[in-house]
């Protein structure tokens, strides 16, 4: 009896040993907003069926997992992701064939940091495999100043040159006034001249 259990033990043992999974990459640093790639590779088994495999991707905070990936049955399972993923994970289905789960995460937030763990199950073993990401807030741009609005030395010249077209005018008003005037009081040499006596 002891030697049957020690044989399924270590029979159990030895098939779990023969399913592995392990991370491309064990740490990934990323900017707010950005888009990351995070990768699990899992041993697969040609005539394993899909219905057998169950995929649970998790990242781990201080209050609860949260599950930004579940695979049930070998379809997705959508509904079980967790509200904070919603609309950013995509799954590369034709490397998941291939036993790599590849997530694109898109758009990520600060509180997207910390320890990833994905577990994989099968009829023919399971495993898990971590990684941590460590999103960094964006870096605020400096705003570019408006630059102080100056006359352009373009604008200085034509206003130069109206100041310089109405004096000219002015000047030729006040010119023609006083050869108009001078012309009136000048004497007319058909006219007798009038002489006033001295007072």
């Amino acid at each position: 009896m002891i030697c049957r259990i020690l044989l399924l033990i270590s029979l159990t043992s030895c098939v779990c040993g023969t399913f592995v999974v392990k991370v491309t990459q064990t740490s990934y640093q990323a900017e707010e907003n950005d888009n990351i790639t995070l990768e699990w590779m899992f041993t697969t088994k040609p005539d394993s069926s899909s219905t057998s495999l169950y995929i649970y991707c998790q990242l781990f905070t201080d209050v609860k997992p949260l599950i930004l990936y579940h695979v049930h049955e070998g379809v997705e399972s959508p509904e079980s992701q967790d509200e904070q993923f919603a609309g950013r994970v995509q799954c590369d289905k034709d490397a998941l064939r291939e036993g790599r789960i590849r997530l694109h995460v898109s758009r990520l937030r600060t509180d997207d940091s910390g320890l990833y763990l994905c577990e994989v199950f099968t009829d023919y073993g399971e495993s898990s495999g971590r990684c941590r990401l460590n999103v960094t807030a964006a870096v605020d741009q400096p705003k570019p100043q408006k630059p102080t609005v100056r006359p352009q030395p373009e604008s200085r010249g034509r206003i130069g040159l109206y100041v310089g077209l109405t004096a000219a005018a002015v000047l030729a008003v006040c010119v023609g006034l006083c050869f108009a005037f001078r012309r009136c009081f000048t004497k007319s040499p058909n006219k007798t001249e009038i002489i006033y006596p001295a007072v």
